[in-house]
């Protein structure tokens, strides 16, 4: 009993954080939302398409898709039959393992500065996954749950490699920013960081040791890029205004700077009007949120040397490009720029931290700390009870497939 003891207090907050998220994602699920989207029935059918035959990187069914996630789908389907809960089952079990590893992110990075090991990276976890953009997103189908796992998998085992120099951790960053690469089409870019940050980092070392993060890296990647340089890739072009030869410079710059404003915006003053995303125009982060933010990028920016400061600046940057280069009609989009919050948080963390080592010095401390702990809870549930309260009530509307899933697909089969 020793042993299960110390296993306890070592893993507790990470324990802690899997159960909390566990009861979020999986209050009333399949119940919020309701129905389904066209978008799910098509995902549906794009998996049960992938059955019984050789593998394909790629499907144009959907829009266009990589197939790894679907595949996914296709086995959760094979378990528990095809259903509405099967087909979400995916997104919500990645959206219950994130935020423990993004709580081990935050251990690693924040090491240093946070004196009470663990609780604070906890504090800042909690308001990860309780906001309602990420609850959001991990209980219907869509993908972004999974890219987000992936890309702080992948973090995980960078920060691991650095701070150990273990070439296992090389290879698994490596595996884990190939699979990214082979998820929802944001991933494809985030790749670019982390090969920059590792170059940067191992190259003074021993330069040979990159080949254990470049060599996975590249075998995972490979189906899928051999697909994209022989075939086009139908929602890309779709979406990615710049490679549209009738607009104008001009226009395409007008597009870029209107997509940099609304995307700004949307953290405190105007969100995304679509139901599915968010409660309609509401700002994806509450004033509590907002306000240590924005003083976290100003801190972060100010000690840019910092390395710590410069990675998650990038990842910030990195996440709103998708956003940026696609037409503005459909900006703000917090589907996205959903991998925007592990480093939204960060900055969090960075402005609360500054705020604390401030108050430090007027031997504040004691009066502080709760005072932080105090804010933390009611952004918490703030950002649950408007997405059970209020956020609920848009999905009649942006959920708009009320039959079972079933018996839509025994119906297109028929057909």
């Amino acid at each position: 009993m020793i042993w299960l003891k110390n296993i306890f207090k070592k893993y507790r907050y990470v324990l802690l954080i899997l159960l909390l998220s566990s009861l979020v994602i999986f209050y009333r699920y399949g119940q919020i939302p309701q129905n389904l989207s066209f978008d799910e029935v098509e995902f549906a059918k794009l998996a049960l398409s992938l059955e019984n035959k050789p593998y394909t990187p790629y499907s144009s069914m959907a829009t266009g898709h990589s197939t790894l996630y679907f595949y996914i789908i296709l086995l959760s389907f094979k378990i528990f039959g095809i259903s509405k809960l099967a087909l979400r089952l995916p997104a919500a079990v990645f959206g219950v393992l994130s935020p423990a590893i993004f709580y081990l992110i935050l251990k690693n990075v924040f090491s240093q500065t946070v004196k009470k090991e663990g609780f604070l990276p906890f504090l800042f976890s909690l308001l990860f996954l309780s906001s309602r953009w990420y609850v959001n997103f991990a209980r219907f189908s869509f993908e972004a749950t999974f890219l987000l796992f992936l890309e702080l998998s992948a973090i995980y085992f960078l920060f691991q490699c650095i701070k150990t120099s273990k070439r296992s951790d090389l290879v698994l960053t490596g595996i884990f920013t190939g699979l990214a690469f082979n998820s929802y089409t944001p991933g494809r870019i985030f790749f670019i960081m982390i090969a920059i940050f590792a170059i940067a980092k191992i190259h003074k070392k021993d330069i040979k040791k990159l080949l254990y993060f470049f060599v996975p890296f590249i075998a995972v990647i490979l189906p899928l890029s051999f697909y994209l340089l022989t075939n086009r890739d139908t929602r890309f072009d779709q979406q990615f205004f710049l490679k549209n030869e009738q607009l104008s410079i001009e226009k395409k710059i007008s597009f870029l700077e209107g997509n940099i404003k609304a995307d700004m915006l949307m953290f405190g003053f105007e969100g995304d009007i679509n139901g599915r995303h968010n409660y309609p125009g509401k700002p994806a982060l509450n004033p509590i949120i907002n306000g240590f933010f924005v003083l976290g990028l100003i801190i972060s920016l100010i000690k840019i040397k910092n390395f710590n400061n410069r990675f998650f600046l990038c990842y910030f940057i990195l996440s709103l490009i998708p956003s940026i280069l696609t037409y503005p009609w459909e900006n703000p989009n917090m589907l996205r720029t959903f991998t925007v919050l592990p480093s939204v948080i960060y900055l969090v963390g960075t402005g609360i931290l500054f705020l604390l080592s401030y108050v430090q010095k007027i031997k504040l401390t004691k009066t502080a700390l709760p005072i932080i702990i105090f804010m933390v809870t009611v952004s918490s549930v703030y950002e649950i009870r408007t997405y059970f309260k209020y956020q609920r009530t848009v999905f009649d509307q942006a959920f708009e497939v009320k039959k079972n899933l079933g018996e839509l697909l025994k119906i297109n089969h028929t057909k």
